[in-house]
């Protein structure tokens, strides 16, 4: 199973506003220190705010940061919604609508408990419990001046 590049972006964006508690960051500086496209994390960034977990600031001190508390943020919701639906494919894994066997295949509900045992853990996670004892860590790794204290 793969995740989209989507996902990736949003888990990165949060871990990075994460890093910086309080802290307003731009889409320009976070693409820098990621070396991702700015346009991809533009579009991430605008969904991000519609659902709620990023607030966005104009003018010249702009930017963004968390809207809401990282222990708020649970991985395996923000996973589904970044995905679009309840898993990376609505139908299951497999596309079954067309296969001769598909009446009589028993894969399709045994790929689906996989997914539901994948979701599962990862609805055991929050955002808070991905920075836990590694704020610091990202900052260094992203080049990001520490304003507070692990």
């Amino acid at each position: 199973m793969r995740l989209t590049s989507y996902t990736d972006y949003a888990l990165r964006v949060l871990l990075y506003l994460g890093a910086r508690p309080g802290e307003t960051c731009s889409i320009a500086e976070m693409a820098r220190n990621y070396g991702i496209s700015q346009n991809h994390l533009m579009k991430v960034v605008h969904h991000l705010g519609k659902s709620g977990h990023v607030a966005s600031f104009r003018g010249r001190n702009g930017g963004i940061r968390l809207a809401l508390a990282p222990e708020t943020i649970n991985v395996g919701a923000l996973i589904r919604r970044s995905e679009g639906h309840g898993g990376p494919n609505p139908g299951g894994l497999l596309d079954c609508g067309a296969c001769v066997i598909g009446p009589a295949c028993r894969l399709t509900s045994v790929i689906d408990e996989a997914l539901a045992a994948f979701f599962g853990v990862l609805d055991h996670y929050t955002l808070a419990d991905l920075l836990e004892g590694r704020a610091a860590s990202l900052r260094r790794l992203l080049c990001i001046e520490a304003a507070t204290a692990d």
